[in-house]
């Protein structure tokens, strides 16, 4: 079963290579792997580490998290449906990178304003943003109630 798993991380990992218009050397280059090691990771012989998957994903473009679960380092039974949207959306290619984010993004705010929280808050903290994650969502949140309370001053005084 975890070949099985291997294998179709391998196949959607050279998928999303091909997409990108880029050679295995290429790929292995720009993520910090040998050639051989990212090719037998392709053909399914060899199970990689969750931090060559976010080498590979950051290299790629693509969400680390989709790649977590192909490798079965997740389980993401309560979230397959989420899982699925984002790689539909991550793997169109009439799509631009940037768009690719904002659509992310929507698709996360009106995720969080129907009340799920789980797949995309853990994704995108924990396998995307690597060190440091919290820290614009903190601050952002620090400017909010500054201007609020800023704002309350001025209709009091």
């Amino acid at each position: 079963m975890a070949s099985l798993n291997v294998g179709n991380l391998g196949e959607y990992l050279r998928e999303q290579r091909r997409n990108a218009q880029l050679s295995l050397r290429q790929l292995a280059d720009a993520a910090g792997v040998s050639n051989p090691y990212l090719s037998q990771i392709e053909r399914g012989l060899r199970k990689p580490s969750a931090e060559v998957l976010q080498q590979v994903a950051k290299a790629l473009r693509i969400s680390a998290e989709t790649l977590y679960v192909r490798a079965g380092i997740l389980d993401a039974e309560r979230d397959r449906d989420d899982v699925e949207t984002r790689a539909v959306i991550l793997a169109d290619p009439s799509l631009n990178e940037r768009q690719k984010q904002v659509l992310l993004q929507i698709y996360d705010s009106f995720r969080k304003e129907n009340g799920f929280r789980g797949g995309a808050e853990d994704g995108d903290g924990a396998a995307d943003q690597g060190p440091g994650d919290g820290g614009p969502a903190a601050g952002a949140g620090d400017a909010a109630g500054s201007d609020t309370d800023a704002g309350q001053r001025r209709t009091a005084g």
